[in-house]
Parts: structure tokens; sequence; C-alpha cells
């Protein structure tokens, strides 16, 4: 069993509008392990994005605490649209982060690069966004993620704004980036397969005030989301997470 790196631990997060006091997460628990894919489901606007910035601390809890075991954790927060900028090409889109962090060194720069050879995009760095297809600029969108070596990924329905056949292969591409350099990785999605294909865990949310409704080990094996696709335990965990988002 692999060490626990991020733990959420009680979390709630109470706001208010001028006329009501809104609870949008209550009592909140769930843990990240070292490079875990895990992905989190449930009823639409339950609070799903929510506990992505609560993570990735653009908002505060109420109560409870978000706790990782590394020290200043960087996160890489990739969001429904790839958000190139089209006056930019694809390397200097790339960079963007290391120039905002302060971090265009020799060092960042090679390791971008490398990236960008590694998942056969160097060839295309000198391109503007609208010159390559949606997959591709969804991979660009990834590989500038890490380009500053997050330790924990937050992906909130990165394949939404895709048509359903370039969505199948990104997610393919997506998930062989984030396994080969090992991150940590929460998935936002309200997509129940492509959850099952790409989780190594996956949790289930009550409608708002969302809390952890179940918890699922993924065990389906396969070595791609397409292949897991297709495997015969595919439907059973289709059928069982509905379900559970429908009671």
């Amino acid at each position: 069993m692999k060490e626990t790196l991020l733990e959420i631990k009680g979390v709630s997060l109470t706001y208010q509008t001028k006329t009501d006091e809104i609870k949008a997460v209550k009592d909140l628990s769930f843990s990240l392990r070292e490079g875990e894919f895990l992905s989190v489901i449930g009823p639409s606007g339950c609070g799903k994005t929510t506990i992505l910035s609560l993570i990735a601390g653009l908002m505060r809890p109420t109560h409870g605490t978000i706790s990782c075991k590394r020290e200043n954790p960087r996160y890489g927060y990739m969001l429904q649209r790839d958000q190139l900028f089209p006056w930019r090409t694809i390397e200097k889109n790339i960079f963007l982060p290391l120039e905002i962090m302060k971090k265009l060194d020799k060092k960042h720069v090679d390791y971008a690069e490398e990236l960008l050879k590694k998942y056969g995009l160097y060839e295309f760095r000198k391109n503007y966004p609208s010159e390559l297809s949606g997959g591709m600029r969804q991979r660009a969108a990834l590989i500038r993620t890490l380009s500053f070596d997050p330790d924990i990924l937050l992906l909130d329905e990165p394949f939404s704004a895709l048509d359903y056949q370039t969505r199948l292969s990104v997610c393919n591409d997506v998930y062989k980036i984030i396994k080969d350099e090992g991150k940590s990785t929460i998935l936002v999605t309200h997509d129940i397969s492509e959850a099952i294909s790409m989780s190594d865990t996956i949790i289930v949310l009550t409608p708002r005030p969302c809390s952890v409704k179940a918890v699922h080990e993924i065990d389906l094996g396969g070595e791609t989301p397409l292949a897991r696709r297709e495997l015969p335990g595919f439907g059973k965990w289709f059928e069982r997470l509905w379900k559970e988002l429908n009671e």
C-alpha cells in the first residue's frame, strides 16, 4: 500500500449570499495516495469543482483540515478548456507557468522541452493553438500543467469540451502521460465511464452539501482506459455507480 500524500479531514464550507447562508460541503473526508489516480463523481451541482478549489487553496474551508505530506506542495490545475493563449506559440504557452513562477531557467526549460519531445509535440512547438487539433491542444495543456513539476494534479472535467471520439483518444493520451510521470491525480468528472476507465479509486459524493457517499477501489486491470472499457467487469461497475448516483 502506497503512503498517503494528501488528506482531507472533516472539511465543511459555508458561504454567504445577499439573502442566505449556503452549505456547499459538509464533513468531507478522503485521502489521496502517492501515484494514485482518484476520480470524484457526484450529482450535478453538488460541489465537485469546489473541492478542487479547496485543495488548491483558492478557497478556505469553514471547518476541517486539508494536509499534504509535502512541504509547500505544488498543485497543477487543469480546467475544462485548454485555456491556451491564441497569440502565443505552443512552446510559449507551455513556458507560461515558468515565467509566472520565475523559473524560466535551463533546468525547467529543458524539462518542459523533454516533455514536448516525449509526448509528440516538439515539432509543433512553434505552431499556434489554432493550428493544432483539439486532442493535441489538450495534450499541450497537460504538458503546460506538468512543466513546473507539480506534486499533485487537479483535473476539472478536462475532456468535456471534446467530441466523443476525440475524448476517448485524449483520455488514453493523458492517462499515459500521467502514469509515465508518476503523478498523483484527482479528476472531477460527471462521466461515470471516464471515471471507471481511468481511476484506481472512485469517490461518490452526495447531493449538496456534498459529503462522501461511497469509496470504491477499481480493480479491473487493463493497461489503458480504452482497454478497460472492453473488459467484462466494466458494465457492472457502471451499473453500480449509476445506481449510487441516482438513489
